[in-house]
């Protein structure tokens, strides 16, 4: 074998290592990112539906509003709808997902139900599109995907609000998808819910996105 092709097989399989550690370092930050002790410890709507998950992830935001003001914006997530709110240049360059992410509440997109699909991307294109499993006005959406009638991964977005007067939004993970692809993805997965969190902090909390 050529010296310069052995150097550059070594190479990548040296970044491919790095890559996986640097990953497997940062899970635990990226899995509980902004969300505190009581929160993570904290029982939630949905959590009974997948009650024993391959893993779990917590993160979350501090806004500053109600949660009245808040939950709209919630009821309108997905594609064709007030999009996803996260990074535009992640989700159209990167995922191939061309959204338009609302900056407005629309009351068209406000009368979501158990039952109906939320998606992912725009058309038939993108991942399967979540299941609405649960509604709570103005504390709790629960959406999830099912698997012979069982649920198998789970987003529960909880308003918690404060004495203060400003609003903690929990995103919790519930999902049985772990090892091999998904450990690759999971940095993604979690810029785009970061990424989230913040649209929605800024768009419910007056702030420009």
């Amino acid at each position: 074998m050529p010296k310069k092709l052995l150097f550059s097989l070594l190479l990548l399989l040296a970044l491919v290592v790095a890559g996986v550690e640097v990953v497997r370092v940062l899970t635990p930050w990226m899995d509980r990112w902004g969300a505190s002790d009581a929160e993570i410890a904290a029982a939630f709507p949905g959590d009974e539906l997948l009650p024993r998950p391959a893993a779990i992830a917590n993160r979350a935001v501090t806004i500053h509003a109600p949660p009245e003001k808040i939950f709209p914006w919630l009821l309108q997530l997905g594609a064709e709808k007030g999009g996803m709110y996260s990074y535009s240049w992640f989700e159209t360059y990167l995922l191939n997902c061309r959204l338009d992410n609302a900056d407005r509440i629309h009351p068209e997109w406000q009368d979501l139900k158990v039952g109906d699909l939320v998606k992912m991307c725009p058309g038939t294109s993108g991942p399967p599109p979540y299941e609405t499993a649960q509604i709570t006005p103005n504390r709790s959406l629960v959406l999830g995907h099912r698997e012979n009638g069982k649920w198998v991964d789970l987003w529960l977005f909880t308003i918690i609000p404060q004495s203060t007067g400003v609003s903690r939004l929990v995103l919790r993970t519930r999902t049985n998808a772990v090892g091999g692809f998904w450990d690759v993805i999971h940095p993604g997965i979690f810029i785009m819910e970061r990424g989230m969190l913040l649209g929605i902090q800024q768009r419910a909390g007056g702030l420009t996105p």
